[in-house]
């Protein structure tokens, strides 16, 4: 058991947020805490980290375990480089590095003759610390670092950059790099998939499948929790249920306990019924007065189950639309995307082809910066293409929804907002729209500049739905929504007859909606018929196998490792001069092995396989075995030579 935590109440400001949790945490559990914004999910995480205190209960750690906790810009020193500041996870390895150094030096200047038992006791010092460093893998720090760094993205960033010049997104990712290096027994990640493209994404969720230790995890990203974690706990009106399974396990089972338990209560709600019933008719009759003080004490003695609250209330989202345009949509031939204009113009992607067809659902994706929602504004005319062109089919009418939301008056309530795009809408008919997104009440008097991200997309959802268009264009429409927001609106566009084109990082999204992933690529576009699932199977198909690891041949002993060997060892090895040089020659060519795979972990085009890297990493633990075990045959056999 890594941490228990009995019967907590949390409350501020004479609100309780949360109520008698009891909740455990196992070694290599894989936990997805989930709920909807202001459930209270950052409150216990703030418990179970000591940054906040309960009001009541306890929470109580193994000893000595270590837990990481991801916040924004967490424990980094904005002063220090990238390199520098991962190098602080390594510290007491690297002190114990700096004390080999010195005693390599002492051993250096020693005279065998004149300070053999000097030397001697330096010699043990030194190959007791060299095994404390082997064992705390001091020989794989950079390889780790350089790992880590590659695997979140850091590939093109160089290692000297200065935290302070980074962004807020990259600052995150550098905190999340560092807490992986630390490798806590309980990491706790808030949001973790902020930031992350498709690349980095699918590289931290390989890396965290064979995490070694326990994993605590909030997140709004489904897939990554389908794919990650084997129990859901589910914070609702301030209380935990925790479920077995990943994500689509819990929305099944979720759902299974409400029916379960609106049976349980109204079962009992019909015997209470009975009881009061029986109770009153049969209390003032003589002859049946002992029976209906029977049943009234079976009634106080009764367990009332509590009534279910039923589901809370998310977005209710229907898009309809006036007429049906031709089969043929959009037609779209060698077009390029283009940024800014004279010296200042930039291409993004080019030679795009696509066609696209009345129904059809199309999902676009890409790295990061290729021109995904400039591909958008460029078919809509909000910005001219850079070359090519396209040509929307006959009865087409487009609704736009924008990723950055720019298209709101910040100036204006969010019932004028729709009432300045449709003035002749009676107050009633546009608070009626406004509250089937969940604005209501004073909500809808609020000026739209200091709504909430998710109180403006919701807005922009309700102008999506009035502008009825027959062609959805979206970009990044599940940004700022919580899980019951998202999964009502996918269950709206899978429900929507039209066609979609949209821009979307949301993986199980992409599994739900689409029949086509569009893949862009700084030359062209490449095409995958179905869904996210879909491409990946394909892709992989595409991918050629792995090149098998190969050991580099032996090469003649290193300069250092003669050094390591004292003349007197030399002069008296007779008796056992050919195995010592054959291990020599194996130590030698271990080292070599070693610094090779080494080096290729760190390639980028390694790091960002997974498997590879795991491959690459088996091999490199069993040559630092035998290295290992070479230094130990040699150190023995000079003893035995200098006995």
């Amino acid at each position: 058991m890594i941490l228990s935590a009995e019967h907590l109440d949390k409350g501020f400001g004479g609100n309780t947020v949360l109520t008698d949790i009891t909740a455990k945490i196992e070694d290599n559990d894989r936990i997805g805490l989930v709920g909807v914004n202001g459930a209270g999910k950052s409150t216990l995480l703030k418990l179970f980290t000591g940054r906040e205190l309960p009001d009541a209960g306890s929470i109580a750690l193994s000893n000595q375990v270590t837990v990481g906790f991801l916040e924004q810009n967490s424990g980094l020193e904005g002063s220090n480089t990238i390199w520098q500041e991962m190098l602080r996870v390594f510290a007491p390895v690297l002190a114990m590095e700096k004390e080999l150094r010195e005693l390599e030096q002492q051993m250096a200047r020693l005279d065998m003759e004149r300070d053999g038992q000097s030397y001697e006791e330096l010699s043990h010092r030194y190959a007791r610390l060299d095994e404390q460093f082997s064992k705390a893998d001091g020989y794989l720090i950079e390889v780790k670092i350089k790992t880590i760094l590659n695997g979140m993205g850091f590939s093109e960033k160089p290692a000297d950059t200065v935290i302070a010049t980074l962004s807020g997104g990259e600052k995150t990712r550098l905190a999340l790099a560092k807490l992986l290096l630390e490798q806590p027994q309980l990491l706790i990640l808030d949001e973790p998939t902020n930031h992350l493209d498709f690349k980095t994404l699918t590289w931290l969720e390989e890396y965290l499948l064979s995490y070694k230790g326990a994993l605590l995890i909030v997140s709004h990203d489904r897939y990554f929790l389908d794919k990650l974690v084997t129990a859901v706990w589910d914070l609702e009106r301030g209380r935990l249920i925790c479920y077995k399974g990943n994500y689509t396990k819990y929305q099944a089972l979720k759902k299974e306990r409400m029916a379960r338990l609106q049976k349980e209560y109204e079962i009992q709600q019909q015997e209470i019924a009975s009881l009061e019933d029986f109770v009153a008719r049969n209390l003032v009759r003589a002859s049946t007065t002992k029976r209906a003080q029977s049943r009234q004490a079976a009634l106080e003695r009764m367990e009332k189950i509590e009534k279910p609250g039923g589901d809370l209330k998310s977005a209710h989202l229907r898009f309809e639309y006036d007429r049906e345009p031709v089969k043929d949509v959009l037609a779209i031939r060698d077009l390029t995307l283009a940024v800014g204009s004279g010296k200042d113009r930039r291409e993004l992607a080019s030679h795009i082809e696509l066609a696209v067809e009345r129904g059809s659902k199309v999902a676009v994706i890409g790295a990061n910066g290729i021109g995904k929602s400039t591909f958008l504004k460029t078919i809509l005319w909000l910005i001219p293409p850079g070359g090519g062109d396209f040509i929307w089919g006959k009865n087409v009418k487009t609704a736009y929804y924008e990723q950055e939301i720019k298209n709101l008056h910040p100036e204006l309530t969010a019932l004028e907002e729709i009432w300045h795009r449709y003035p002749s809408m009676t107050e009633n008919r546009v608070r009626s729209i406004l509250g089937g997104v969940l604005l209501s009440g004073d909500a809808v008097y609020k000026k739209v500049g200091v709504l909430s991200g998710g109180e403006k997309a919701k807005l922009n959802f309700a102008l999506l739905m009035l502008q009825r268009g027959n062609v959805l264009v979206l970009d990044e429409p599940t940004n700022h929504l919580d899980l019951a927001s998202k999964e009502e609106l996918e269950e709206a566009l899978m429900e929507f007859t039209g066609t979609i084109i949209m821009v979307s990082h949301d993986r199980y999204m992409l599994n739900r909606v689409p029949d086509k992933i569009v893949e862009f690529l700084s030359e062209h576009v490449v095409e995958y018929k179905g869904n996210y699932d879909d491409y990946l199977a394909q892709k992989e198909k595409m991918q050629p196998p792995a090149p098998p690891v190969q050991k580099p041949a032996r090469p003649e002993p290193s300069a250092a490792q003669k050094a390591y060997r004292s003349r007197q060892q030399k002069s008296e090895e007779n008796r056992l001069r050919q195995e010592l040089r054959r291990l020599e020659n194996d130590i030698a060519a271990y080292e070599e092995t070693v610094a090779a795979l080494e080096k290729e972990i760190t390639l980028p085009e390694v790091c960002g396989d997974y498997k590879l890297v795991a491959e690459k990493c088996a091999v490199l633990d069993e040559t630092r075995t035998l290295l290992s075990a070479s230094y130990d045959r040699w150190a023995s056999l000079s003893d035995e030579i200098n006995g």
